[in-house]
């Protein structure tokens, strides 16, 4: 008996070889990273939203490509207001700064790659949010928004200004990138249809939403992420603790300026035109809107803040003509049904709508917890 339990209880050598070798420990660890989870999930994304951009209408990718510019831009602007606190209504100015460039780049007679222009295009609206960024890390509440107002009500004035080069009033218009006959080719292959300019350029604004994600996913839950909350939750602790206040403030800037470039890129070759009525206070004042729906801090939040803005005002207009009011009517009814939205959200949904279901869950999780350990 006791030399079969003893059989029974003794662990196999082959199992302990495979458990303790390094190549299981390394794929453990893969397994368990971060990174690779979320190029896991990016990956997924893309080839989803490849399946959705060959299925769907014409007009459903010109919509899906409206995403891809306020999709970065709100990311950016939630990790800004969520995870540091500081409240911005000047993004839409930053994406002003990213699309001009693009612009100016893109309007000469032997245009850079098209990848050269969307980095110094990111990285010149880095450092016009570094400049804001320095300037505003003094500022709390009120007044960093009314400066952040002043850079969303200035900057889109700069074209007016600088007529010869930006165009004045009547903007500038954008030659959009041409895929190469290569990726042309392989997508027919694919498809069995030849791939549309416009289809092309939502591909493109797609992989760059998704490398937006994917490097704030990641952010979010470095040290950087932890810092930024730090700030956000208690300053005089963060402080305490070594933080530098300012430092770590100019540096959510720079990151959230950087994202929304990402977005002027892709409204500048999307709409075809870059003029100061694209920039807006409205367009400043829609992505914090996103964000305050979609759920503070959260990038899942931000994208969905980005699909009910880009979704739920067509879809009302639409309603609306069907239910017989003509076209001014039906096109005046989507914001007052985007007021109502937004108002129900603040009062049902506090947090956000990812941020209300994820206090529930937490809430319901401890009280099951509590229970269990009477």
């Amino acid at each position: 008996m006791s030399d079969a339990l003893t059989q029974t209880n003794k662990p196999d050598e082959k199992s302990l070889a495979t458990e303790g070798s390094p190549q299981s420990g390394r794929a453990g660890g893969l397994l368990r990273s971060t990174l690779v989870r979320h190029v896991g999930l990016m990956l997924l994304a893309l080839v989803g939203i490849s399946l959705l951009l060959e299925t769907v209408s014409p007009f459903r990718v010109s919509q899906l490509g409206e995403l891809t510019y306020f999709i970065p831009a709100v990311a950016g602007l939630t990790v800004l207001t969520g995870l540091n606190g500081q409240i911005s209504l000047g993004h839409g100015a930053l994406m002003a700064v990213a699309a001009y460039t693009t612009s100016v780049l893109l309007d000469q007679e032997s245009p850079l790659p098209f990848a050269l222009i969307i980095l110094i295009a990111v990285a010149i609206t880095a450092l016009v949010g570094a400049l804001v960024g320095a300037a505003a890390a003094r500022l709390h509440g009120p007044y960093l928004a009314g400066a952040t107002l002043a850079l969303a009500v200035g900057v889109p004035g700069l074209a007016l200004y600088f007529e010869e080069t930006l165009g004045g009033e009547q903007g500038l218009s954008v030659s959009p990138p041409r895929a190469s006959p290569n990726f042309a080719t392989f997508m027919a292959d694919v498809t069995g249809e030849s791939l549309s300019g416009q289809k092309f350029t939502a591909y493109l604004g797609w992989a760059l939403s998704l490398l937006v994600l994917l490097l704030l996913s990641n952010l979010v839950v470095s040290r950087y992420g932890r810092t930024w909350r730090a700030v956000r939750d208690d300053e005089v602790a963060a402080e305490l603790a070594g933080i530098n206040l300012g430092r770590a403030r100019v540096l959510a800037f720079v990151v959230s300026a950087a994202c929304a470039g990402v977005g002027g890129v892709m409204i500048a070759i999307i709409t075809r035109l870059t003029a100061p009525t694209t920039f807006t206070l409205v367009l400043s004042i829609t992505l914090l809107v996103a964000i305050v729906i979609g759920g503070l801090g959260s990038l899942v939040g931000a994208i969905i803040g980005s699909l009910i803005v880009v979704f739920l005002r067509p879809f009302v207009t639409d309603l609306g003509a069907e239910g017989g009011l003509n076209a001014a009517q039906a096109a005046n009814v989507a914001p007052l049904v985007f007021g109502i939205v937004l108002i129900l959200v603040m009062l049902l949904a506090p947090r956000g709508l990812v941020g209300s279901v994820r206090f529930a869950y937490l809430t319901r999780q401890a009280a099951r917890q509590a229970k269990a350990q009477r």
